[in-house]
């Protein structure tokens, strides 16, 4: 049997119609959750009227806590305009952007991600002789088409089942069952982190009331298949509160709040284990393709055996574009804990750090590669001159980097602003930042900027089940936001 390898981008170019596609989710700072019946939106108060000096602007935006900003020239590096900038502050998703510099350096750009499919013996009239072996790489942007297609060509070239076993490793990286220990345990977004991922290691929850019960199902869509999985139970509860509540398991039992759904709707939930997680969506898309495999298990060590077939991910560069762009957690950890080869989250973060250090002369605390927990601390000096050194040595970041828009006085987008503004935006609760480039019209002076605000003991005070949506938290990071986009249109108009 030949090998075969199917990208991402094969899948997404097919002909395919459905469901959702798992990755729009991440788009969102929070994930999706029933909506509780009777809600009412809060009005959004008055614009505030843009004043011209920095610290004007900072005061009208009424944040509290503290915030630090410095603004360059990206060829110089000459300080242009600065407020606190050895102001430790947690970056939030802006740690995101050290970390796509860092996985740049230490895999490359054209790095892929690779979920194999092995056999432990010759394949004889369609079977192995021997174990067939699920083994991950780590590939964070795994999704079920692609398995889906893998297993239809093994189907295709004859495979039938194994003698031995069905075994899946994910040692590739270290397992974790959540990337914060200061998140709520339902967010999809504090997903579990290990070497076989799937979905951004989420399942697919989906309520229907019909007559006086719940119709609830659980599954790993994708846009052309739909597998149940039976690892992850959700059960509807006569409660008001909690929300949601989780045991843990081989089989992963939840349940959710019945005076929360309305008359029906949909979320994605995280899954604490990925590993048997992805082996039971291959196993049930392979038993519907003909091919026969007992229940995966897991192997501690990577068994030797030929390649039968593969996915693979998009290169590095494209990765980590999606990555800024949607602010992926599960795509941030996966990419730095393959280019430090630590053993632990913590290490990694470490020696992510010591990197920062070494390369740029900037000291930052880092504990994640992803910024989602609470405790990592930057500076608005540091991000700056990352981001400056960066540039200026050919290997920053401005490529991949998303264009958020020159914004008005109410904070939104100029259409048709001669200004390109690329950066790397960052939301915790009662914590925001943005960092990045000032791109004006030739021929005028490209900047490098980094804002960071935050309350930290606010954010510490709110209690961990109610981090998804915190009392004030949205409006604080509307005026926050705000604010980011006063000082750059204000540094764009005096400096650019």
């Amino acid at each position: 049997m030949g090998e075969q390898v199917i990208s991402r981008r094969m899948v997404l170019a097919g002909l395919l119609a459905g469901a959702a596609f798992p990755a729009a989710a991440e788009i969102m700072d929070s994930s999706p959750r029933p909506v509780a019946r009777g809600g009412k939106s809060v009005p959004v108060g008055a614009a505030v009227r843009k004043p011209v000096d920095a610290e004007a602007l900072i005061a009208a935006a009424k944040l509290g806590g503290a915030v630090g900003f410095v603004v360059m020239d990206a060829k110089t590096g000459a300080v242009l305009e600065t407020r606190s900038p050895d102001l430790a502050l947690p970056p939030a998703s802006v740690a995101k952007a050290v970390t796509a510099l860092y996985a740049l350096e230490k895999l490359g750009p054209a790095h892929r991600f690779a979920t194999r499919v092995l056999a432990t013996g010759p394949v004889v009239d369609g079977v192995v002789q021997g174990d067939l072996v699920l083994a991950g790489g780590g590939d964070p942007t795994l999704q079920t088409d692609q398995l889906g297609y893998l297993v239809g060509w093994l189907a295709a070239g004859g495979l039938k089942g194994a003698t031995g076993r069905f075994l899946y490793w994910d040692g590739a990286l270290p397992t974790l069952r959540g990337i914060a220990e200061d998140q709520p345990e339902h967010v999809g977004y504090n997903a579990a982190i290990s070497g076989l991922c799937l979905n951004f290691n989420r399942v697919y929850f989906e309520w229907k009331r019909e007559g006086g019960d719940w119709r609830v199902a659980v599954d790993a869509r994708g846009e052309r298949f739909l597998p149940e999985v039976g690892m992850v139970r959700v059960a509807v509860a006569q409660r008001d509160a909690p929300l949601f509540t989780y045991a843990p398991g081989p089989v992963e039992e939840w349940t959710v709040a019945s005076g929360a759904l309305g008359k029906g709707g949909s979320r994605w939930l995280p899954v604490r284990d990925p590993g048997t997680y992805v082996a039971e969506v291959f196993r049930t898309l392979a038993r519907a393709q003909g091919i026969r495999l007992e229940r995966g298990e897991r192997a501690l060590a990577l068994p030797a055996g030929a390649e039968l077939g593969r996915v693979e991910s998009e290169p590095l560069t494209e990765v980590l574009r999606d990555m800024l762009k949607f602010s992926t957690n599960l795509t941030a950890e996966c990419a730095g804990l393959a280019a430090s080869r630590a053993a632990t989250p913590e290490a990694s973060a470490q020696a992510m750090s010591a990197w920062v250090a070494a390369t740029f002369g900037v000291t930052f605390e880092l504990h994640d590669h992803s910024g989602l927990g609470g405790r990592s601390r930057v500076t608005a000096g540091g991000m700056a001159r990352v981001l400056q050194q960066a540039e200026a040595a050919g290997r920053g970041l401005r490529d991949i980097l998303r264009d958020v828009g020159m914004k008005d006085d109410a904070g939104k987008v100029i259409k048709g602003h001669p200004v390109t503004v690329l950066a790397k935006s960052g939301t915790l609760n009662f914590v925001s930042g943005l960092a990045g480039h000032i791109l004006p019209p030739a021929p005028g002076r490209e900047l490098v900027f980094a804002i960071f605000s935050g309350d930290p003991e606010r954010r510490d005070a709110v209690p961990v089940v109610l981090r998804e949506e915190p009392e004030g938290g949205k409006a604080w990071t509307g005026r926050a936001r705000k604010l980011q986009g006063q000082l750059v249109r204000r540094w764009a108009e005096a400096y650019g």
